[in-house]
């Protein structure tokens, strides 16, 4: 059938709208799961070795530009997925099992190859999912397969399963979950293991913008302090101090920006795994297990100081930056109303000068006028004188007296003609 033509990105954005799947999981089952941090730059690396493990296993391989990726290798399942900050595997063996965590998912998968994964671990799970037996699960049998360590749990989904959780790395490098089956569905299944291990992995993320923050506190209190003793300086500043002091501001607004712009991005990205974890939270629907707190609790006990103090940074920084700005504008303008008095200092002594130099031109004038007339008096005199010599009746000094005050007049106006074209050539 003949359809207009397909908008350039509709069957990315479609793509997106199913990334992620989750997995129709049927129980017992263990899951092993890593996510690894990555640099961007190692993208290609990463699906080489997607393809070499699918070589090793005789299956195909996933097309270079997917972002996800499942397939079942025999001896376990794979879930590959590719995201902003990092890449996860995780790793599916079906099977019964007595001890939930004595032999993982992750024994099955080629050693070799897993030290070739490119990235750093930031979260690595063992999920265990197995029946539940009809009587109430017991807190001391729970604690054994946790190592001892105090245990969190509810509820999940309105009752269908119980989850058991410790959020601790054990020995081997990973934390644990435990989940017993009550009326799950393999869909349901997937989605609760999926929604587990994004609420470790959502949980790391946000954390990772603590340290960040800790760092930068104690250069963002010593700018605060800074900026206080020279906002204190500035009321009693002297005018001729009042560039270098601006200077000052201008440095430390300068080593505020730049932790601005370090922390910026990740302060960000917490926000967002916050409320993405709220959000998983949410999905999981809890009901309190006698003698367990529930993962939310937990979740929140240890994630809110850790965002309190990065809102605390973000704060701090958005505060400082604004009195900053606001310092530096009122030294601007003192600064400025200083240049400005002292430019009208230096318009009034140029003025005086203008004065003065017109004055001094007029009197110049004068005296040419004078000058000019001298001569030129002088030379009809000493014409007058010749035509004398000559017979006729020509008196020189009436000649003379007679051309002092017409020379005089011809030459003042003469003298000022010339001034008024220089003038109007230099407009």
């Amino acid at each position: 059938m003949a359809s207009p033509l397909n908008h350039p990105q509709r069957f990315a954005l479609n793509y997106e709208l199913h990334a992620r799947p989750p997995d129709a999981i049927n129980i017992p089952e263990r899951a092993s799961y890593l996510a690894l941090a990555t640099d961007p730059a190692n993208r290609q690396a990463e699906y080489e070795c997607i393809v070499e493990l699918c070589t090793r296993y005789g299956v195909a391989s996933p097309a270079p530009d997917l972002n996800h990726f499942q397939v079942d290798l025999g001896a376990f399942r794979l879930k590959w997925e590719r995201h902003t900050e990092c890449n996860t595997y995780t790793f599916f063996r079906q099977g019964e099992f007595d001890d939930p965590f004595a032999e993982t998912a992750i024994a099955s998968v080629p050693p070799d190859w897993l030290e070739s994964l490119p990235g750093q671990v930031l979260v690595a799970a063992h999920v265990a999912l197995r029946g539940a037996t009809r009587r109430a699960p017991n807190i001391e049998e729970l604690t054994t397969s946790f190592e001892g360590n105090p245990l969190n749990g509810s509820r999940v989904g309105d009752g269908v399963a119980n989850v058991v959780a410790d959020f601790r790395i054990h020995a081997d490098g990973f934390s644990r979950f435990l989940i017993d089956d009550v009326s799950l569905t393999p869909r349901q299944t997937g989605r609760l293991v999926q929604r587990l291990l994004d609420i470790e992995t959502y949980l790391m993320r946000a954390l990772l913008t603590l340290p960040l923050a800790r760092a930068s506190m104690p250069t963002l209190v010593d700018a605060d302090q800074r900026l206080a003793a020279l906002i204190n300086e500035m009321a009693e500043v002297k005018r001729e101090d009042e560039p270098a002091l601006l200077d000052r501001l201008t440095r430390l607004a300068a080593i505020v920006e730049s932790t601005i712009s370090s922390t910026l991005y990740r302060i960000c990205a917490a926000r967002a795994y916050k409320e993405l974890l709220e959000r998983r939270l949410a999905e999981l629907r809890e009901v309190r297990l006698e003698g367990l707190p529930t993962l939310r609790e937990f979740v929140e006990r240890r994630l809110l100081p850790a965002m309190n103090n990065c809102e605390t940074v973000a704060r701090l920084q958005e505060s400082l930056s604004g009195r900053i700005s606001r310092a530096s504008e009122l030294l601007r303008t003192r600064v400025d109303i200083t240049l400005q008095q002292q430019n009208q200092a230096i318009m009034n002594t140029t003025a005086r000068r203008a004065k003065l130099q017109l004055h001094l031109q007029q009197t110049v004038e004068g005296l040419s006028v004078a000058a000019i007339s001298y001569y030129v008096v002088g030379l009809i005199g000493y014409v007058a004188k010749g035509f004398k010599a000559t017979g006729a009746a020509i008196n020189p000094d009436v000649v003379t007296g007679v051309a002092i005050p017409i020379v005089a007049i011809v030459a003042a106006l003469g003298v000022r003609h010339i001034r008024r074209v220089v003038q109007r050539e230099a407009m």
